[in-house]
């Protein structure tokens, strides 16, 4: 009898995890996957050296972001030289800057790690703005159909037919042109000084904001009409819950995991938006260091001093290597299939 019940407590589900008299939550069993998968657990410690930079960058930069000493103009360590020989040649030694300075003066090593602010705070508004509208506008064309969901898609559609970065660049070049110089005591005004306050990063999220919701207004709308036909939301119906119970108590707790793992996925697409648009002048306002700016600068001296753009450029690639292992590794962990597999 005893061996019998030994044999019970050692059969598998047919993912071939053991059956236990208590199974897992599905976050713990979407925790412990995510733990196990090696990469987003890269992917996340590099988010959280990157986040703990950017907080507490004045603590680790050795100098200011803007800060110039023209004497020190496109020097750099010895290291450097040492990685690029070719430079001996015409490169002044400082090793006072840890990656050199710029063509100004400014540690690039500081920079980069204020830079690291711009691309994080891009990283976690655009995602939040897209969640917000996409999911508000997704949820009612699914959750109302017929007409509205006919209508609210056409709209969608509409502006689908835009190219997302040019309707960007078009509206900051706009935005930028037409508050070059309010008036004082304007709402013009009011606006440009409030962008001139956050670095000039209030009309990119304006940009990102007004084209990024709607990949994930279609996601939403996909997701709620797979769900809304279940019998959970039926019986729901049933015992007279309104319509806004349903969503928010029903439909949504059951469609976020999806959600929040395709924005995550979509944050290195925010980041690259940033430093292109950086990149060609329309991003954040000078002196405030951007990854893109700083590989802009650099490119045009990449033969000369090539640490001004690899060291940036370094930077970037990294967040978004770091942003996708961990999105994969979130896709996989909030995988129901998956669930209670090794």
């Amino acid at each position: 009898m005893a061996e019998q019940l030994q044999a019970l407590g050692r059969k598998t589900t047919a993912g071939g995890a053991p059956l236990t008299a208590t199974r897992e939550s599905l976050w713990k069993d979407a925790l412990r996957r995510l733990v196990r998968n090696r990469a987003a657990v890269v992917g996340g410690t590099i988010i959280v050296i990157l986040i703990l930079a950017a907080v507490f960058a004045p603590f680790i930069a050795p100098y200011t972001y803007d800060g110039q000493i023209l004497k020190d103009q496109n020097t750099v360590p010895q290291w450097i030289l040492n990685l690029f020989p070719v430079m001996k040649n015409y490169a002044k030694i400082n090793n006072n800057y840890l990656l050199g300075a710029d063509y100004v003066g400014r540690d690039l090593f500081s920079r980069i790690v204020y830079g690291a602010r711009v691309s994080l705070t891009v990283a976690f508004i655009g995602p939040i703005i897209s969640l917000i509208i996409g999911v508000i506008y997704g949820s009612i064309s699914g959750f109302f159909g017929g007409r509205v969901d006919n209508i609210m898609m056409r709209i969608v559609d509409v502006l689908y037919g835009f190219p997302t970065l040019l309707f960007i660049i078009l509206l900051l070049a706009f935005f930028r042109g037409t508050l070059a110089r309010p008036e004082p005591g304007t709402f013009s005004y009011s606006i440009s000084q409030l962008d001139a306050q956050m670095g000039g990063m209030l009309f990119i999220f304006i940009g990102i904001g007004l084209t990024a919701w709607e990949t994930m207004a279609r996601l939403t709308r996909g997701q709620v009409l797979s769900v809304r036909e279940k019998e959970f939301i039926e019986a729901a119906r049933t015992i007279g819950a309104s319509n806004l119970r349903i969503m928010f108590r029903h439909i949504l707790p059951n469609i976020i995991g999806p959600l929040v793992v395709a924005e995550t996925l979509a944050i290195p697409g925010y980041i690259s938006t940033e430093a292109f648009l950086s990149f060609i002048g329309l991003g954040v306002n000078p002196p405030t260091p951007s990854w893109g700016a700083m590989i802009s600068d650099g490119a045009q001296v990449i033969r000369t001093y090539p640490n001004q753009t690899i060291f940036p450029a370094l930077a970037l690639a990294i967040t978004m290597f770091a942003f996708n292992f961990l999105g994969d590794g979130l896709r996989d962990a909030l995988d129901p299939r998956l669930r209670g597999t090794q």
